[in-house]
């Protein structure tokens, strides 16, 4: 939440002349309702399960550049997945950084529930350990975005690189 997976993502994809596809909006779209009101009716467990079966569909279709929501990779089988059918990016913040960028938004279920600051706080010890399995992880600090799509098409050149030294030797 706050990282700059949207912000990031779309001037990725035009850089790579790829599409760019916001899972949120795909699920939203194939529930007929907004994230938040899901999260309302029917709670966190059953949104994820929609959530995989929208990211299964979206990883089995042409290239393109996806952001997940920031719970998606902690899901064992979505993560399996997105390890399995792309290569995964984490955009790793400092709290401020993400607390600076989410403190205005009202649409985020999770930061409804008590000190916004707090929860992304906790939120942060137990998910980064787990982001950290990404493929590239790159800081995304308060610089300019185009600055930080800069350093996250550095990565995949030196990430793709690299497994094609490995396959060659």
């Amino acid at each position: 939440m706050g990282a700059g997976k949207s912000a990031i993502g779309k001037r990725l994809a035009a850089r790579l002349g790829l599409p760019f596809v916001d899972a949120d909006d795909e699920i939203e779209r194939a529930a007929g309702c907004t994230i938040a009101e899901f999260f309302e009716r029917f709670g966190e467990q059953e949104f994820r399960a929609g959530e995989r079966r929208v990211i299964s569909r979206l990883l089995e279709e042409s290239p393109r550049v996806l952001s997940t929501g920031g719970g998606a990779y902690m899901d064992p089988e979505t993560r399996s997945l997105m390890k399995a059918r792309a290569l995964t990016v984490w955009l790793r913040a400092e709290l401020d950084v993400l607390f600076d960028r989410v403190k205005k938004r009202t649409h985020r279920p999770l930061l409804r529930q008590g000190d916004p600051k707090e929860t992304l706080a906790r939120l942060m010890q137990q998910r980064y350990p787990i982001y950290a399995e990404a493929d590239i992880v790159v800081d995304s600090t308060a610089q300019p975005a185009e600055r930080t799509t800069e350093q996250v098409l550095d990565a995949i050149r030196a990430h793709l690189q690299a497994q094609t030294a490995g396959q060659t030797s």
